[in-house]
């Protein structure tokens, strides 16, 4: 699963972006990627590892509350297949 997330860029500034990727790895434990930085500039790569699904899944949802909360508006997702991604 995918979310990207981006603020509305001020006048003059590049906007900041959010990537947040969360991957089973081929021995079926799951990987959450949280990128971000400005658009066009420097960025910072997070990496968490889980054993279980739920708990992946739960982190995944609370890093997008996070950001949403934060003022950040989903421009892309990608395999979400259903309103909680299950």
């Amino acid at each position: 699963m995918r979310l990207y997330l981006q603020t509305m860029p001020a006048a003059a500034e590049a906007p900041r972006y959010v990537q947040i990727v969360l991957e089973q790895d081929l021995l079926g434990g799951w990987t959450l990627y949280r990128e971000s930085g400005t658009q066009g500039g420097k960025a910072t790569l997070r990496r968490e590892q889980f054993l279980e699904r739920d708990a992946a899944f739960s982190a995944f949802e609370k890093a997008r509350d996070a950001q949403l909360k934060r003022g950040y508006r989903l421009m892309f997702a990608q395999g979400l297949d259903g309103p909680h991604g299950r």
